[in-house]
């Protein structure tokens, strides 16, 4: 037996003013006059560490840096883990063209990231995406894969305290940061593929003389 289609429409709106009403009450550090606006600088700079420019940046860092044949191995899977974050989440709010519950403007890191709209959220995905290819791949202490997992969930929380995301924005962050995670561990690259690209990628960098 179908649902009218008039009710299906009536239930789906219900639903969607009920996911922007209670996502406009949780922003309470939207503005600095907001009823949390005190803690604004503090949930931003917890929402940063969600962010893809200093994921990338510190993963190419990182990979620089690094002496091991397993750590480049990881990093590069990393890398490719989050351009293919970024590039999806880019892809599919440019798609839906959803604004936030506070219509605010995005920023220039957020510009950089191509994180201009609303669905899904982009810090979401990610910090669920990140949170479980380290659990996965690092040896980490019990408090620090909680911590970790905690983290996640803050980053996308954040989102929706600071008025950018609505509570189903950040849900289908972290359902999408769950499908990029098990893409890049179906697709994992071998240490020899990782070993090319980074051969290709110093070449490409090297300074002319």
């Amino acid at each position: 037996m179908q649902l009218n289609p008039s009710f299906k429409g009536i239930a789906m709106n219900s639903l969607l003013a009920i996911d922007i009403c209670m996502s406009k009450r949780l922003g309470v550090c939207a503005h600095s006059t907001s009823s949390w606006g005190s803690v604004r600088s503090m949930i931003k700079l917890l929402a940063l560490t969600g962010h893809g420019i200093p994921w990338i940046f510190g993963t190419i860092l990182c990979l620089t840096r690094s002496n091991t044949l397993a750590g480049q191995e990881v990093l590069v899977n990393l890398l490719l883990a989050l351009l293919l974050d970024v590039m999806t989440i880019a892809g599919m709010q440019k798609l839906v063209k959803r604004k936030g519950p506070w219509e605010m403007a995005p920023s220039f890191l957020d510009y950089l990231a191509m994180d201009i709209y609303s669905f899904p959220a982009a810090h979401a995905s990610r910090a669920v995406m990140v949170s479980k290819f380290l659990l996965a791949h690092l040896v980490l202490a019990v408090p620090l894969r909680i911590l970790l997992v905690l983290w996640a969930v803050l980053v996308g929380m954040s989102r929706v305290l600071l008025g950018r995301h609505h509570l189903t924005d950040v849900g289908c962050g972290f359902a999408f940061g769950f499908l990029h995670y098990s893409l890049v561990e179906m697709v994992w690259l071998s240490s020899n593929t990782c070993q090319t690209l980074i051969s290709i990628g110093t070449f490409n960098w090297s300074p002319l003389y």
